[in-house]
């Protein structure tokens, strides 16, 4: 779970500290579960403390500027093809159209996951240095 010791007790802490937030807000009707999410939270900032204070084992990471455009446009065919498939389905009458419509924007949406993400995230990727 952790490489340190300092590690595995700043997420033993923000795990403890989620699940009293979770119970506060599944409780938050009453005034325990109000209680329950402010010791949560006040747990949880301090689990983003002791992160920040974590040093890093490893020196700088070799890996090269990334394309903001491709990553970008990645993200976009994705977004675009979950569009069609949440919104296409009230375009067509039949099951037949939905189905078909439905496919075409998971389709769409594996091009962008698929297919040009990775190719954006490989282009200067450690191993091709």
């Amino acid at each position: 779970m952790a490489a340190t010791k300092q590690q595995g007790r700043g997420v033993g802490l923000f795990l403890a500290g989620l699940t009293v937030t979770c119970a506060g807000i599944a409780k938050f009707a009453s005034g325990g579960g109000k209680v329950a999410l402010a010791i949560g939270l006040l747990i949880l900032l301090a689990a983003f403390f002791r992160f920040l204070k974590i040093k890093p084992l490893e020196g700088k990471i070799a890996v090269g500027v990334q394309p903001a455009g491709m990553k970008l446009l990645g993200i976009v065919v994705t977004l675009v093809g979950w569009l069609v498939v949440l919104f296409g389905p009230h375009l067509a009458a039949g099951v037949g159209g939905r189905m078909t419509l439905t496919i075409i924007g998971l389709a769409i949406s594996l091009v962008g996951v698929l297919g040009i993400l990775p190719a954006a995230c490989n282009k200067n990727a450690i191993w091709k240095v």
